[in-house]
């Protein structure tokens, strides 16, 4: 290398490490001191930018396959011992393919382990005929010696001995944005390729170059099935889709609505490193044997709380993996909640810690790795930047809203998604000096962008009906009474930012957003929540009682009946009701697992409760 491109070479070394040690000017308190973050808290204490190694990733978990003379070799992390379990994916034998698992497993040793097709998996074990066509599709489980279910993957290969991999879908397809006369396909190789899709002899092409393909299809016709097919490389995958009805005609349809699948106690698929797969599967199952058109699901899929985004996609992936059988056909969409954290940490030399949204907030936030993962709807409001508390008006300063605040209409039906965990700041409750989102705080820009959403909406002849939803609960009923929209009744907490508290506290903010969808909508039926892990209903009607007995603020005058519908019950650990004011208007509260499904016909509108687990109905009611 000579003497300028090395000085070059220095140069762009140098403005590419202070840009990763500057922080955004929304967190006024973050230094940049010997090239490392530091929190400056006002005490003079400082707090250090720590590194958290992830105990795994979804890199790691891929397993980098390589075919062999027998079968297929994997390359896990090198710390990892355990089980591989594996068996064929029988394309073509189910609607909903699934991995039948093989009598025999393999051990993983060292991160490292083979699974031998040719000899265990050939004769009677042939059930996809690979002998004879010399392709086929292995799915895999990866288990630690302890017993804990870290990913499920899978692999296609090509060749009768020797083997190699071949082109492999290992995420989706899934049937996202769906209208009456468009859709996404969505989905993700393992190598770069040009991903496809046919439909209807049409071939749709994607991106060439890239494994994470998002293919736009139009020219469909409104309420029409149609076949598609997903081509990457030489794999091909064929499934189905319903177009929306046109818009504004006023057909049956049913839609469903969950929460908080992150995962749980008891073994097994319950506990998929991060999610909870079981209750996911049966959800799915449910939402497709009552024919739902599409699932609202806002929140806590995952445990999160994590400080590495190839981790948190690893999570995500075990969570996408366990709808995709189902979400081949149907759309999922989805809303941010608080473990959907991705952090920055910083911890103090007693050992004391903060939290905040990590960043760079473009690549590195919560927020951006939701929009990597989901496909959602980018009709939202940009960030809270030009907002009263934006420190620098010429720049960027805030993370984005993009696919995590938006709408999305169907027939007479629309849906508004809003995020009350934006910029979140998990340790702002315990710091009052710390920069950083409330838990269940909808931020200036967020709420005036719902208000010109509503309006809209209110002179749109095609829509009947709208829902909100928001992964906290406007009145929690158990589990989250200390923080959601309500803090025990104390108005004080409220977002910090750039050294600055914001103008309104959580229970005025609370009143801002019902006096939108209650009183300045006709539309709005409910309000579609989550975060307690429980399904429980709430009247909010006049009669309700909101307010702490010292309250000394205006007093919100409700002028119509809506519901708050709480569901989450997707699989998190259970919360039991606690007794709050409101306690009286809430019925039917339950620790059963539950899925919400909207009957929805012309200007009707009624609602069932159902458990995936036993079909079990738990609740009904007529709602328009």
């Amino acid at each position: 290398m000579n003497t300028t491109l090395k000085y070059t070479f220095f140069v762009v070394f140098l403005i590419a490490t202070q840009i990763s040690a500057q922080a955004p000017a929304v967190y006024s308190s973050v230094k940049s001191i010997d090239g490392k973050l530091v929190y400056l808290a006002p005490d003079g204490e400082k707090y250090f930018e720590k590194q958290i190694t992830p105990k795994f990733t979804q890199t790691g978990m891929l397993g980098n396959p390589v075919g062999t003379e027998e079968g297929i070799k994997f390359d896990f992390s090198d710390n990892l011992n355990g089980t591989l379990y594996y068996g064929f994916i029988p394309y073509g034998d189910s609607k909903h393919p699934h991995a039948v698992w093989f009598k025999k497993s393999a051990k993983i040793k060292g991160g490292k382990a083979e699974v031998k097709i040719a000899g265990n998996l050939s004769g009677k074990y042939d059930m996809i005929g690979w002998e004879k066509s010399g392709n086929g599709t292995l799915g895999y489980r990866v288990m630690t010696s302890e017993g804990d279910i870290i990913y499920d993957g899978k692999v296609t290969f090509r060749g009768k001995g020797p083997f190699e991999v071949a082109a492999t879908i290992i995420d989706g397809p899934f049937v996202d944005l769906v209208t009456d006369k468009t859709a996404v396909i969505s989905f993700s190789a393992n190598k770069e390729l040009q991903g496809k899709v046919e439909i209807n002899g049409k071939e749709f092409k994607g991106l060439s170059g890239t494994k994470d393909h998002e293919i736009k299809i139009n020219g469909l016709s409104p309420s029409t099935e149609y076949e598609y097919t997903v081509i990457a490389g030489d794999t091909r995958e064929t499934f189905s889709f319903k177009t929306a009805p046109e818009p504004g005609s006023r057909s049956s349809f049913i839609f469903a609505y969950a929460s908080d699948s992150r995962h749980a106690a008891g073994g097994g698929e319950r506990k998929i490193y991060g999610a909870n797969a079981y209750i996911m599967k049966k959800i799915m199952a449910l939402c497709t044997r009552e024919e739902a058109s599409f699932m609202q699901f806002t929140g806590d899929f995952i445990n999160g709380y994590l400080t590495d985004i190839d981790e948190m996609k690893l999570q995500y992936n075990n969570w996408k993996k366990a709808i995709a059988p189902f979400a081949h056909y149907m759309p999922v969409y989805e809303g941010m909640g608080n473990h959907e954290a991705l952090m920055k940490v910083f911890v103090s030399e007693s050992g004391k810690r903060l939290w905040v949204d990590r960043f760079p907030f473009e690549n590195e936030s919560g927020e951006a790795a939701f929009a990597d993962v989901f496909v959602n709807p980018d009709n939202g409001p940009s960030s809270e930047d030009g907002s009263e508390w934006d420190p620098h008006k010429s720049t960027i300063d805030f993370p984005s809203y993009k696919e995590n605040v938006y709408y999305y209409t169907y027939d007479n039906v629309a849906v508004i998604v809003l995020n009350s965990n934006y910029f979140y700041a998990p340790h702002r409750k315990r710091y009052e000096w710390l920069d950083g989102n409330l838990h269940g705080y909808i931020m200036d820009n967020q709420l005036k962008w719902l208000e010109e959403t509503l309006e809209k909406l209110e002179k749109d002849k095609n829509i009947d009906h709208i829902f909100t939803t928001q992964h906290t609960p406007v009145f929690p009923n158990g589990g989250h009474v200390q923080d959601d929209m309500w803090y025990n009744g104390d108005n004080t907490p409220r977002p910090r930012v750039a050294g600055r508290d914001v103008k309104y506290g959580i229970i005025e903010r609370r009143d801002q957003y019902l006096d939108l969808i209650i009183n300045k909508s006709s539309k709005v039926r409910a309000v579609l929540t989550g975060d307690e892990h429980n399904y429980a209903r709430t009247r909010i009607d006049k009669k309700l009682n909101i307010y702490p007995d010292n309250w000394d603020k205006e007093k919100l005058e409700i002028s119509r009946t809506i519901y708050q519908i709480n569901n989450g019950a997707a699989g998190a650990p259970y919360y039991a009701q606690e007794k709050t004011p409101w306690s009286d208007a809430v019925s039917s509260f339950t620790t059963q697992n539950a899925l919400i499904l909207f009957y929805v016909k012309g200007e009707s509108l009624r609602m069932k409760v159902k458990n995936p687990d036993t079909l079990e109905l738990i609740d009904e009611l007529i709602l328009n």
